[in-house]
């Protein structure tokens, strides 16, 4: 079966899909297209994946059209109910639409673009989770984990844990490989899922729903609150709450960060300090990237969105609900501003326009220390966001 992906409301989740479409986001466990895909397979069936989606981004997510397609619309997550729908109920030219968006349509790339597909009749109960804008990544981080540890735990065991741990609850899941010691997981609040070759240092404290994904670390004496994801080869040390951490970022050190999202090759310099509630207790307004302004938010707890290969030096502080780019670099002391463009390097004195060039060299760098590469297609996707975000800058 041939699933493509499609993004309807993509400027609601920049800067985290500038460098990628929607559907690679990890939110709860697994990304939002691993969702799909382990729902499809429970259904025997096996799925190609690509994306619908900008067209800078083409060469490293291609588009592949085939005569019958699933079109997915990546915001909304997968249920049982809603892909058994899917692949028993939905006949080519239909479409399942829910609150005047696109849901999913087995159709043509014409009907897909004209929108003749016919709209089926199904139980409006059946979509379960929706991603609204950016910080629904956090705020329903809670429900997303609950719902991939169903789904990846279902008929299996956990691999013993060490009796040097404390546990309360009976929620744990421990993949092979994952190593836990002298620490105290609680999972009376919400599962725990530690995956293969992933590890929790001594004198940790885990409170779920939390997820430690495959070859992640949490740093020794870290203090984590749920509902917390921290992504693949992703580092954690010092105190974080309710944030979603991508693959291969760093916030390996003490400092606090609370209701937030790290995209993809962060790191967090040593005591950096996240401020989620104003001291009003007041709403948090956040950079919207529609009206380029500062909106509210609707949320009382908001703290950083950090764009993919950005990075902040020690005892670095940020404003509730502040939004950095792509590649930024803050530094300095004080409070820089709510909204840091992609390419920016400077604090609160002010910014100035990183270098190209310099800025692939330390990506490689970084990048390196996991054994990938910053390939040809990377470099042009991050040239097409320096050139896209320069009115910003």
């Amino acid at each position: 079966m041939n699933v493509i992906f499609f993004e309807d409301k993509r400027d609601q989740f920049l800067p985290l899909v500038y460098t990628k479409p929607l559907a690679k986001i990890r939110v709860g466990i697994l990304a939002i297209e691993d969702k799909w895909k382990q729902h499809f397979q429970q259904h025997g069936i096996s799925i190609t994946i690509s994306y619908h989606t900008e067209d800078y981004l083409f060469d490293k997510f291609p588009l592949i059209e085939q005569e019958e397609n699933i079109f997915i619309n990546a915001r909304f997550f997968p249920n049982e109910r809603l892909v058994d729908f899917i692949v028993n109920n939905l006949i080519a030219g239909e479409a399942i639409v829910f609150d005047g968006s696109l849901v999913a349509s087995k159709c043509t790339m014409e009907q897909f673009k004209s929108e003749t597909y016919y709209i089926k009749d199904y139980n409006e109960s059946f979509i379960s989770l929706e991603l609204k804008t950016i910080t629904d990544i956090f705020s329903k981080n809670v429900l997303a984990i609950e719902q991939d540890f169903e789904l990846i735990t279902k008929g299996r065991k956990s691999a013993s844990v060490s009796s040097t741990n404390t546990i309360i609850g009976d929620n744990v899941f421990l993949e092979e490989g994952a190593k836990v010691e002298a620490s105290v997981l609680n999972s009376s609040t919400g599962p725990i899922y530690i995956a293969k070759d992933a590890e929790v240092m001594e004198g940790c404290l885990v409170r779920g729903p939390f997820a430690l994904c495959e070859g992640g670390i949490l740093k020794m004496g870290a203090k984590i609150y749920g509902a917390t994801t921290v992504g693949k080869q992703s580092r954690v040390g010092g105190e974080v709450n309710n944030s979603v951490i991508q693959d291969y970022s760093n916030k390996g050190h003490d400092g606090f960060l609370g209701n937030s999202i790290i995209g993809e090759w962060c790191n967090l310099g040593a005591d950096t300090n996240i401020s989620n509630l104003k001291n009003n207790y007041g709403e948090v307004k956040t950079w919207s990237y529609e009206s380029n302004s500062l909106e509210n938010s609707g949320l009382q707890f908001c703290g950083l969105v950090m764009g993919d290969h950005s990075k902040c030096g020690i005892n670095t502080m940020f404003n509730t609900g502040t939004t950095v780019g792509v590649s930024a670099n803050i530094f300095g002391s004080g409070f820089p501003n709510k909204f840091i463009p992609s390419y920016s390097w400077g604090g609160s004195g002010g910014f100035d326009e990183c270098n190209l060039d310099k800025m692939f060299e330390v990506a490689e760098r970084v990048m390196s220390r996991r054994d990938i590469e910053l390939t040809t297609d990377d470099k042009a996707i991050l040239t097409a966001i320096f050139e896209m975000t320069a009115k910003y800058r």
